[in-house]
C-alpha cells in the first residue's frame, strides 16, 4: 500500500472523509477523480469560456464546494477557472475578475460566499485582482428547476454595481480588462444580467469565464 493510500485511510478514520466522486475513503477528491476533472479542453460556449462540462465527478465537486463547504475541493476548481480566464484575449493591462453575486442571504445561510472565494483564489493564482463590483437585489429566487425564459425573468434588472467599489476600481486601475466569473453556466441568464448591470454604468466586459458549462441545444451570442 502506498504512503498516499495510508494517509487517505488515516484521514478517513479520523475525519470520516470520502472522495465526492467515487466514494473511496480519504481525501475529498482522490487523485484519480481529480485527474478526470482536469482532462478537458477549454471551450467557448458562445456565452463564456468554460473549462469543462458540468457533469460526472466535476458536478459533484462543484456541488460539494458550494453546498457542503468542502474547501479542499477549491484548488481544482480554482485551476479550472484560471484555465478558462486564460483563454480570453485580454491583452496587456490589469485584469479584474468580477464574481457573479450570490442571492441576498444565501452566503449567510451557507456561512461563506463560494463563488466570491473561488474567484479570489483564482485571481491570486493568476496575479489578477478579484473585484466584487456586483450585488444582487432582493426578490430573486433560486434558479434551480427554472427554464431559460423563467431564469431571465427571475434575474431581469436584479443586479446593480456597487458605487464605492466602482469608484475604487476606477481610481486604482486604468484600462482594466473586466472578466465576469461564475462556477457554472446553464442558460446564460446570470452572466447576461451581470454584463447588463456593468454595461449600464459604462464598464466594458472583456468576456466571461466559468468552471463548467451544462450541455445546451442552442446558445446565444456572448453577452
Amino acid at each position: 500500500m502506498s504512503d498516499s493510500s495510508l494517509l487517505d485511510l488515516a484521514a478517513d478514520l479520523l475525519l470520516g472523509g470520502r472522495c465526492v466522486g467515487c466514494g473511496v475513503p480519504g481525501r475529498a477528491l482522490c487523485p484519480a477523480c481529480e485527474r478526470g476533472c482536469r482532462q478537458h479542453d477549454v471551450v467557448d460556449t458562445g456565452l463564456a469560456f468554460a473549462a469543462a462540462p458540468y457533469e460526472g465527478v466535476l458536478r459533484e465537486v462543484i456541488t460539494g464546494h458550494k453546498e457542503r463547504r468542502l474547501l479542499a475541493l477549491r484548488p481544482v476548481l480554482r485551476d479550472l477557472l484560471a484555465d478558462a480566464v486564460g483563454s480570453l484575449s485580454t491583452g496587456s493591462g490589469p485584469v479584474l475578475l468580477v464574481p457573479v453575486p450570490s442571492r441576498p442571504g444565501s452566503a449567510r445561510q451557507r456561512g461563506y460566499d463560494p463563488t466570491g472565494s473561488l474567484v479570489a483564489a483564482t485571481a491570486r493564482l493568476l496575479g489578477a485582482r478579484a473585484w466584487p463590483l456586483l450585488r444582487s437585489g432582493r426578490g430573486v429566487t433560486d434558479q434551480a428547476g427554472l427554464d431559460a425564459r423563467a431564469r431571465r425573468l427571475n434575474l431581469a434588472d436584479s443586479m446593480t454595481v456597487r458605487p464605492r467599489q466602482l469608484r475604487a476600481a476606477a481610481r486604482r486601475f486604468r484600462r482594466a480588462h473586466v472578466v465576469v466569473c461564475d462556477d457554472v453556466v446553464t442558460t446564460g441568464a446570470t452572466l447576461e444580467e451581470a454584463c447588463r448591470a456593468l454595461a449600464a454604468v459604462g464598464v466594458e466586459v472583456a468576456g466571461c469565464a466559468v468552471v463548467a458549462a451544462t450541455p445546451a441545444p442552442t446558445r446565444r451570442g456572448r453577452p
